[in-house]
């Protein structure tokens, strides 16, 4: 079962991450996806939950005040579109920043004369951290926030967050620099396994959560999308360490 709350005093993206938080901790609640700009939440439960228990889990931060919305035929429409909204439409930013990495590495690899693929993963994984890390940036609160709902090491040590972006920009620099690819890439392999487990955590148990893999700029949903950005950043510092070795 759906049902649509509004929840007033979320005035950003950091808000909204907080307060996704703690409703989705909430025992009953199986996901929580907040409308910033209208203030609307609909919360999916496998039991029913009751507007009071919803109330305490926010009552820490007294400006965040949930109430029942009224049945709107427009939910019923929004519903609707978010339902028949194509893979492509939803995974857009992605499809596009890979098409650009690709490309551009392509035609450093055309500027050589030649197609040395360990130089182009080199470029490749350079372009991949230092973009995915800028979009991080332009929130790093909201993101940190965000990455904590399903992080392993995010849930116990919330800093850990702000630290993963700093990561991938000093591993994108490296990468791009050709800094002791051995270490580089051996970073690579720890940092992004461990990040891959908390994505699979989630996917597997169906949580409809947003994906911070593009920081707190896109609204993009965690699903399996995200498992293969990982898995090729772990299978890439793989090849490369096995080149190397």
């Amino acid at each position: 079962m759906t049902h649509t709350y509004n929840i007033s005093g979320m005035t950003c993206s950091g808000c909204q991450a907080k307060v996704q938080k703690l409703l989705s901790g909430v025992s009953g609640v199986t996901s929580v996806n907040i409308d910033l700009a209208s203030g609307q939440a609909k919360i999916t439960m496998d039991s029913h939950v009751s507007t009071a228990r919803l109330k305490e889990a926010l009552s820490e931060y007294p400006k965040y005040q949930l109430i029942d919305a009224l049945p709107d035929k427009h939910d019923s429409l929004a519903a609707v579109e978010e339902e028949t909204k194509s893979w492509v439409e939803t995974y857009k930013p992605i499809l596009l920043i890979f098409a650009y990495i690709i490309g551009i590495t392509l035609l450093v690899e055309i500027q050589y004369g030649e197609m040395h693929w360990m130089r182009w993963m080199n470029h490749f994984m350079a372009g991949f951290f230092l973009i995915f890390s800028f979009f991080k940036f332009l929130n790093l609160k909201a993101f940190a926030e965000t990455y904590s709902m399903y992080d392993i090491v995010a849930q116990k040590w919330p800093a850990w967050g702000y630290f993963y972006a700093f990561a991938e920009l000093g591993l994108g620099l490296a990468f791009l620099t050709s800094y002791k690819p051995l270490f580089t890439n051996a970073a690579t392999l720890i940092i992004m396994s461990v990040s891959i487990v908390g994505v699979l955590q989630s996917v597997l148990n169906k949580r409809k959560i947003k994906c911070a893999c593009l920081g707190a700029v896109f609204n993009l949903p965690m699903s399996t999308v995200t498992i293969i950005e990982d898995l090729l950043m772990i299978i890439m510092s793989l090849v490369m360490l096995n080149l190397l070795l």
